[in-house]
């Protein structure tokens, strides 16, 4: 199974940390939020990554291809170019860099990615800004009973949210931010078929808009209850909150 990975917004509410890097970049712990939520996938056995690259996607290539150097020990023997790498520290996942348009929408980057996804195997997708302590399993065995084309993981959280209102597993409605404080939404962690992208008119298309209204109307969405920890980094204070649950040693997203 292949996991989908949205890394071409602008970032402009962290602008603080991506004037000069993708968002998906922004470390935590030293890392990049992008590492965090791939071994959230990879430590539950999903290893095969497609990343929607936008702005500053150059900073997401360069970093993969020197993966093993940032992330080993290294000699180099300046006489011959000659680079050995000492603690080799192995990763075994598939990572596919692919640029889907620097101003196109989280419907389009999608619809351009058609081609990367099996016609007849379900995909996961999400967005890089955000990470969960998610049994990817659990989600994945509830997609596969509920036997619709979409399950969008669903979280509690404050009212600047819009909201989902659903009747047993399936969704009902999507709400954009009303005034009460309480309710579920878009966590992002999406199990969704591959007939979801035709639904995807262009790269004006934004996801959680018509296409996911349109599935939502239909009966098409499952909504998973996630009750345990859930955050984005869409704020400088949301990303130091983030790097304190880190530095802390009880960083609850880090399940590996």
């Amino acid at each position: 199974m292949k996991v989908i990975i949205l890394a071409g917004g602008l970032g402009t509410r962290l602008s603080e940390e991506t004037e000069n890097k993708a968002k998906p970049m922004v470390e935590i712990g030293g890392k990049p939020m992008l590492w965090h939520i791939m071994n959230i996938y990879a430590k539950q056995g999903v290893t095969e990554f497609i990343v929607a690259l936008g702005y500053k996607g150059e900073s997401i290539k360069e970093y993969f291809l020197n993966y093993y150097a940032i992330n080993n020990d290294l000699s180099v023997d300046l006489s011959s170019g000659d680079v050995t790498i000492h603690n080799n520290n192995q990763t075994d996942w598939k990572v596919h860099l692919v640029d889907t348009g620097l101003n196109t929408m989280t419907g389009g980057r999608l619809k351009r990615l058609k081609e990367w996804v099996k016609d007849d195997e379900a995909f996961m997708f999400t967005y890089g800004d955000g990470v969960a302590d998610v049994d990817i399993k659990k989600l994945l065995a509830f997609h596969q009973s509920e036997k619709r084309l979409a399950t969008v993981t669903t979280v509690k959280a404050p009212a600047r949210f819009g909201r989902i209102s659903f009747e047993d597993s399936q969704v009902h409605d999507f709400y954009e931010k009303p005034e009460d404080a309480e309710g579920w939404i878009n966590g992002g962690f999406f199990v969704l078929s591959p007939k979801v992208i035709d639904l995807i008119k262009g790269d004006d298309t934004t996801w959680e808009q018509e296409p996911l209204i349109e599935l939502t109307r239909s009966g098409q969405v499952s909504g998973f209850q996630h009750f345990g920890f859930w955050s984005c980094m869409d704020t400088l204070r949301e990303k130091n909150l983030l790097e304190e649950l880190w530095s802390s040693g009880k960083a609850p997203w880090k399940i590996w």
